[in-house]
């Protein structure tokens, strides 16, 4: 893998291998035979942007595009500040991808206490002659008592294979909120690997809703503490498997101090010859008494040929906790399809119509109307592009 590994440069790192318990279920074999250029900063029409709502931040190519950026409406109190070089340690067990991510200058956006805002974040990828790499840092403060609404948007214009590593740092501080969802929908021959880690401060609460629609290969590391007293996190996400692709998610809620609460739903579908991959990782710290963590991940099958992997993992150091966590792998209720068969419906359609309300019943979770429409109407269309030939 050398010249993945030039790519990924970074001083006493390694890529990871399939030996290492974190990696053993990712392709990166498939990685080892290309080669991938700098990023280049193509020109975008403004019509790729024209459905996202304002304020909004582009960056195309991991590079910001003020032609595309429209911040009208951007609330007081809301600074946003480029290629700010930050200072902090990273975890030792951070990733070459994480460490490669985290070495860039960042995208700084702070929210000052007691204020509220809203903000669009897009990243497009357009087709060019190379398969290309770029590495994108966010940085991300909320104030005390602020209120933050943030929707990533990772889009593209047309068939590429290039690579998009990203890592995102969110801090939120006593009693804040913040509600952030993502959209994932690369196309078939990308690449994207993103490390989210998130910072709970006392009677803040982080809610959060992933959309995994797209890539070849595509892999998320969400990881959330409940630093302080009462911080809550109710982290949801569906992962939409088609085609060949690899899409992985590895979750970890850590409950660092007491009477913290997760809420943590997640879906999955595999269809084709696709792969699905969950881990979900809960740990109650020593001294986290009156945590309640519940983590629940339900999947289907949609393929004799796809394949879906789950692993909820509790770990509890404390006394006195509310626990529980289940995953489930099966394939669409025979009853149910057989019902809706005698009466009349198509059996593409009825297996359609199951599948989507088996997902699209996750979306009751997000309680921000506007962002629940985008997230439906974005989940609707992939959901109608299923082969029904996969689903046999």
């Amino acid at each position: 893998m050398s010249a993945l590994s030039d790519s990924f440069a970074v001083a006493e790192s390694a890529l990871p291998t399939p030996r290492e318990e974190a990696w053993r279920s990712m392709p990166l074999r498939v990685l080892e035979r290309r080669a991938f250029v700098a990023a280049t900063h193509p020109s975008a029409s403004p019509e790729l942007v024209a459905d996202v709502p304002t304020p909004r931040l582009v960056f195309v190519h991991g590079a910001l595009n003020e032609a595309l950026s429209d911040l009208t409406g951007l609330a007081d109190g809301f600074t946003i500040e480029h290629d700010v070089v930050l200072d902090g340690a990273t975890d030792a067990g951070a990733s070459t991808f994480t460490r490669s991510a985290l070495a860039q200058a960042a995208t700084k956006i702070v929210l000052a206490p007691a204020s509220s805002a809203r903000l669009h974040i897009v990243e497009l990828g357009l087709p060019t002659g190379d398969a290309e790499l770029w590495h994108r840092h966010l940085h991300i403060d909320v104030g005390t008592d602020a209120s933050l609404t943030l929707v990533e948007h990772q889009i593209a214009s047309g068939a590429h294979s290039h690579f998009a590593n990203g890592a995102v740092r969110v801090s939120l501080a006593a009693g804040a909120t913040m509600r952030h969802a993502r959209v994932n929908a690369d196309p078939d021959g990308a690449t994207r690997f993103l490390h989210t880690d998130v910072s709970v401060a006392t009677k803040a609460h982080y809610a959060r809703f992933d959309l995994e629609l797209g890539a070849a290969l595509s892999r998320h590391e969400l990881r959330v503490r409940l630093d302080g007293n009462e911080a809550s996190t109710a982290a949801h996400g569906a992962l939409l498997g088609t085609g060949k692709r690899h899409i992985e998610t590895r979750l970890q809620v850590e409950h660092v101090a007491r009477d913290t609460r997760s809420d943590l739903q997640w879906r999955g579908l595999a269809s084709g010859r696709s792969r699905v991959v969950m881990h979900g990782g809960i740990r109650i710290d020593a001294g986290a008494d009156g945590s309640d963590a519940q983590l629940s991940n339900r999947n289907l099958l949609l393929s004799d040929n796809a394949e879906i992997d789950t692993q909820p993992v509790l770990v509890i150091h404390a006394d006195e906790v509310k626990a529980a966590h289940g995953a489930t792998v099966g394939q669409l209720d025979a009853n149910a399809l057989f019902y809706l068969r005698s009466r009349g419906v198509p059996e593409a359609q009825a297996r359609r119509m199951l599948t989507a309300a088996f997902v699209q019943s996750l979306l009751s979770q997000v309680d921000d109307a506007d962002i629940r429409t985008l997230l439906d109407a974005r989940l609707s269309a992939a959901l109608k592009q299923l082969d029904p030939g996969d689903n046999a």
